[in-house]
């Protein structure tokens, strides 16, 4: 069961996608929405006073402007939708470290819904993208549905599976939340031999049983940053279920820097937990 839901209305070509996942989880779980915009005017006030810094102020300052005009359009946006289905929300402006601030807000969320891939693409912060994950992760900042910048409905999840801990966790979460309730799921793993594999898909497949899916299993004998996203795309996945720890980022720790691939690449939505 999910009641709250925090959605980051970040004004990117990603921000009108999440925003209808948002709308959606919310109208089936009867969940209130949270819609969260910061601006982050520091830098400027760092550069209007350093000497000589007055064209870099004025190219920051457009910046800001412009930033302000997105996030003012997705804010419309928002609560149009929200209002439109019906459903109870909030808008929090914020001002500061996005990060900071998002982080604070989500305490009380039971699922934040982000563009992720923003952080590289669009270049939301001037910190490295990679940190700013290690940041949300290690402040308990999941699960978190990283969207793609295309809609598409989900009725098909690939449920990445390493034999970790933290992996599994990700896939106990994402099963009792049950987001969406008709989706169809398939377990993969990779890099095992075929008799560890057999055994570690046989005990997720008997969990996904225990709650009401029927689970296709497959084992992949190469590595998974090389073969995730195409075996997702062979099987035509909606969605991506990923686990991660605190002290080390599963997406990494496993798969090397698939984790990083994948938000970089995937043109599906992500399920980040712990």
């Amino acid at each position: 069961m999910i009641a709250r839901i925090l959605v980051g209305l970040g004004g990117t070509p990603f921000t009108p996608t999440a925003i209808r996942y948002a709308v959606e989880l919310a109208q089936t779980h009867q969940a209130e929405l949270l819609g969260i915009t910061v601006i982050d005017r520091r830098r400027l006030g760092a550069l209007t006073k350093t000497a000589g810094a007055a064209k870099d102020a004025v190219r920051e300052l457009k910046r800001l402007e412009a930033t302000e005009q997105q996030q003012a359009q997705s804010i419309a946006d928002f609560e149009s939708a929200c209002a439109a289905a019906g459903l109870e929300y909030a808008v929090a402006r914020e001002s500061g470290d996005p990060f900071e601030k998002m982080i604070s807000q989500a305490r009380y969320y039971d699922l934040m819904i982000f563009g992720l891939r923003s952080l590289f693409d669009y270049k939301v912060v001037e910190t490295a993208p990679t940190d700013v994950l290690t940041r949300l992760v290690s402040r308990g900042v999941r699960p978190i549905l990283a969207v793609s910048q295309e809609y598409r409905p989900i009725h098909r999840a690939l449920l990445a599976y390493s034999g970790s801990m933290e992996s599994a966790k990700a896939i106990r979460r994402f099963m009792q939340m049950r987001l969406w309730r008709d989706v169809s799921v398939k377990v993969v793993t990779f890099e095992h031999t075929p008799d560890v594999a057999g055994e570690l898909l046989a005990d997720v497949a008997g969990y996904c049983r225990a709650h009401g899916h029927e689970a296709e299993v497959e084992h992949v004998a190469g590595p998974a940053q090389e073969l995730l996203l195409q075996h997702a795309a062979e099987w035509n996945a909606d969605l991506i279920v990923v686990g991660n720890s605190v002290k080390r980022l599963w997406l990494k720790k496993l798969l090397g820097e698939t984790a990083m691939h994948v938000i970089k690449h995937a043109n599906v939505p992500l399920f980040l937990s712990q």
